[in-house]
C-alpha cells in the first residue's frame, strides 16, 4: 500500500461529533477552490461566510451548514453564472474527497461502483438521496436532494465526468436528466458530452447494461475492503440525528405521499436491504413504523395550515385510504382531530 493510501484509511476513522448540524471543512474547501477556478476570490466568499482562510487546516472540522449557503450567496451575487453547479463539478479533480472517491474507484466496474457511490454518499456533502433502477432498459440512477438543485447539478454532473474518466473504454450515458429547468442546457450538454433532458420527471443519468458493466481501471478489490472497513466505521459513529434516523425520515418525506411509506422502498432508495436497515435501526434504538408516524405527523400539521386543502384531501396526500384512518391517527398524536386542529390554528392567527 502507498503512503497516500495510509494517510487516506488513517482520515477514515475520524468521528462525526454531534451538536448542530454540520458538514466536513474540507466539503467546503472543494466547492470554494472549484469557485475559485471560476474566477471568484476565495477570501471574499470566506469572509461572507465569517470564516478565515485557516478555516479548513484541521482535517477534522466541521463547518456549519449555512457556511455553504452563504459562500455560494455571496458567488452569485458578486457574478451570477449559469449552471453554477454543473461548473464546479467540472473543475472539481478525482480526489478531492479522498474516501468517497477511493471507495468508488477501487470497484471492478461502473455499476459496483455507483453502488458504492450510493452506498457512502452521506459522508460528504449535502444531504442527497438515491434510487437506482438496474431492472430497467437502460439502467436509471436517480437523485434527490430537497429544494437544492445546486447539489443535484453538482452531485449528477460529478458522477458523470468522473465515471467517463476513470471506465477503460469509452463511457457515455444514454442521457442525463434535471427535474429543474436548466439555465442553459446546450452548455451542460457540452460540458457532460451527452443528451441532457430539462426538465424531466426525475434528476439523474441512464446509461446501457454495457456500460454499467465498463471495468474501472483503478479496481483494487484489496485496497476497497480495506477503505470499506474504515467508512463502515465512520458511519456508525455518526449521532443518529444524522445517521440512519435522519437518512429514513428524509426519503419517508417524499413518500408517504405517494402510498410507498414501507421499508422495501425506503431500503431501495438508501441502496440497502430491507434486512439490514431493519438491523442499523434497532442498533440505533429505532423503529421504522415509529418514524413513519413521526414523518406522517409532522406533514400533517403541515398541510393543516394550507386552508386550501380539505382534509380528505389531506389524507390522501399522507397516503392513508380514508379520512378516517387521518383523524385515528391526528387524535393519537395531538389528542385532538385535524379539525380542531386547524380550527385552533384559525385561532391563534
Amino acid at each position: 500500500m502507498t503512503g497516500d493510501d495510509k494517510e487516506l484509511t488513517k482520515s477514515a476513522t475520524t468521528a462525526t461529533k454531534g451538536g448542530p448540524p454540520t458538514y466536513a471543512a474540507n466539503d467546503l474547501r472543494v466547492f470554494v477552490a472549484a469557485l475559485e477556478k471560476l474566477g471568484y476570490r476565495p477570501e471574499s466568499l470566506l469572509k461572507a461566510a465569517g470564516l478565515l482562510p485557516t478555516a479548513w487546516d484541521d482535517p477534522d472540522a466541521r463547518i456549519p451548514c449555512h457556511a455553504f449557503g452563504a459562500v455560494i450567496g455571496r458567488a452569485m451575487q458578486e457574478r451570477p453564472m449559469k449552471n453554477l453547479g454543473v461548473r464546479m463539478a467540472a473543475e472539481t479533480p478525482i480526489g478531492s474527497f479522498p474516501l468517497l472517491d477511493y471507495l468508488i474507484l477501487t470497484s471492478g466496474t461502473v455499476g459496483e461502483g455507483i453502488k458504492q457511490l450510493t452506498r457512502y454518499f452521506r459522508l460528504v456533502v449535502a444531504p442527497v438521496t438515491f434510487d437506482i433502477r438496474e431492472g430497467e432498459d437502460p439502467i436509471v440512477v436517480m437523485i434527490s436532494a430537497e429544494d437544492n438543485t445546486l447539489s443535484i447539478e453538482f452531485s449528477v454532473s460529478l458522477g458523470v465526468l468522473h465515471f467517463r474518466r476513470e471506465a477503460e473504454s469509452r463511457y457515455d450515458p444514454e442521457f442525463v436528466a434535471f427535474a429543474h429547468k436548466l439555465d442553459d442546457v446546450g452548455e451542460v450538454e457540452r460540458i457532460l458530452e451527452c443528451k441532457v433532458r430539462s426538465p424531466a420527471p426525475w434528476s439523474g443519468w441512464a446509461l446501457t447494461r454495457s456500460a454499467w458493466d465498463l471495468p474501472l481501471r483503478r479496481r483494487d478489490s484489496q485496497l476497497r475492503q480495506l477503505l470499506e472497513q474504515q467508512a463502515d466505521e465512520m458511519v456508525s459513529r455518526i449521532p443518529v440525528a444524522d445517521g440512519v434516523g435522519f437518512d429514513v425520515r428524509r426519503v419517508l418525506t417524499k413518500r408517504v405521499a405517494a402510498g410507498e411509506a414501507t421499508i422495501a422502498s425506503v431500503a431501495r432508495e438508501l441502496a440497502t436491504t430491507p434486512r439490514t436497515l431493519q438491523r442499523r435501526l434497532a442498533a440505533a434504538g429505532l423503529s421504522f413504523q415509529d418514524l413513519v408516524e413521526q414523518t406522517r405527523e409532522e406533514i400533517a400539521e403541515k398541510y393543516l395550515t394550507n386552508v386550501s386543502l380539505s382534509i380528505a384531501e389531506i389524507s390522501y396526500l399522507l397516503g392513508y385510504s380514508e379520512p378516517s384512518a387521518l383523524h385515528r391517527a391526528f387524535k393519537r398524536w395531538k389528542g385532538m382531530t385535524p379539525q380542531a386542529f386547524r380550527e385552533a390554528l384559525r385561532g391563534k392567527g
